[in-house]
């Protein structure tokens, strides 16, 4: 019953990095037409060289570690296999797909802009081959879908700026933010506050991860330079006054509970403070981070907090709603989809 309940529940998804989405049926697929010496947690390389094709098993072995470090390694490889503006095109669309059969009405997702130009591509092809799949998507699923460009903010100020001034340029389509991503503890947010304050002044919406692998000074510093929504924020327990901060300001927070397990930035499950912010009051979502590389999905997620954490359905009712008044749509298509959400509760 519980799982029908979230099946049939509409939903948004705020934090969900396409990269990150990439199956591995899909990534051996791509590795057909790029294929490159395939990193180990331990930063050697496997045998398996640009001659030969990963399959669906080396993929899962791939994506499988238990540490932070393992894991930017693992997405690492996957941005490597990403290289024509038709991969992105249909990494997009797949995505698009997982979701409508979620019931994921909206989704915002980041897209590592950073690492395509840190590669030297150029982005205007590749934004085409984003948005020839997200419009299929839409004919095809009908989910809505938003991007978010991400820099890398160990990059530093001078990459972020290049790909702050990208997401500019293509606000007038469906480009709807810009966040910094990557390891905080090489990249401070202090960094990027003129920055935020040029792309906030370029009409552009404001995120940024914070508080994952560093302590709750993260978070207090993406508050300052005008973030309007924290990517998962666990250290936000160890300071009493950031927390009542954020519960009386309403700040959303992104958290993603399998990607914190998964790598190792919280120890078990049940360790999570995902219940404890929401007794406290703040604004949490519910998000997958990166869905298909953790081995989970927004439904699970869902299921996850229902059976860890003893959410009700009423209390999950709210996760959905804050997920969508949380997003950065207009605020006409953000109500007609908190009235389907108001429908849902009375039938």
């Amino acid at each position: 019953m519980a799982r029908s309940f979230i099946q049939s529940l509409p939903k948004a998804e705020l934090h969900l990095h396409l990269e990150g989405s990439v199956e591995p049926a899909t990534l051996a697929e791509l590795s057909h037409f790029h294929n490159t010496p395939l990193a180990t947690e331990n930063n050697r390389y496997d045998v398996r060289g640009s001659g030969d094709e990963l399959t669906e098993d080396d993929v899962k072995r791939l994506y499988s570690y238990d540490n932070f470090t393992g894991f930017m390694l693992a997405f690492k490889a996957v941005t490597e296999r990403l290289r024509t503006p038709e991969d992105y095109e249909l990494i997009t669309y797949r995505l698009m797909q997982k979701l409508r059969q979620q019931n994921v009405v909206h989704a915002e997702v980041y897209v590592s802009v950073g690492v395509v130009r840190w590669r030297g591509q150029d982005f205007g092809p590749i934004f085409e081959g984003l948005e020839r799949g997200r419009e299929r998507g839409v004919r095809d699923f009908g989910v809505s879908l938003l991007w978010i460009f991400d820099a890398v903010r160990h990059f530093g100020p001078e990459a972020a700026a290049e790909v702050f001034d990208i997401a500019a340029k293509l606000r007038d389509r469906n480009v709807v933010g810009i966040g910094i991503g990557g390891d905080e503890r090489k990249g401070p947010a202090e960094w990027f506050r003129d920055l935020f304050k040029k792309a906030a002044d370029n009409g552009l919406r404001l995120t940024a991860h914070a508080g994952e692998t560093t302590g709750p000074e993260s978070v207090w510093g993406a508050l300052n330079i005008g973030a309007e929504r924290i990517g998962h924020g666990l250290s936000i327990a160890q300071d009493a006054e950031l927390t009542e901060v954020l519960a009386h300001k309403q700040v959303p927070l992104e958290m993603c509970v399998t990607s914190n397990v998964r790598t190792g930035v919280c120890p078990d499950a049940k360790d999570h403070p995902l219940k404890a912010f929401f007794d406290e009051g703040l604004m949490i979502t519910l998000n997958t981070d990166d869905p298909a590389m953790f081995q989970t999905s927004l439904n699970k997620e869902y299921e996850l907090a229902q059976q860890e954490f003893g959410f009700t359905e009423e209390q999950l009712r709210e996760i959905a709603r804050n997920s969508l008044e949380a997003s950065f749509l207009p605020v006409d298509k953000k109500m007609r989809f908190l009235q389907q959400i108001d429908l849902f509760v009375k039938t």
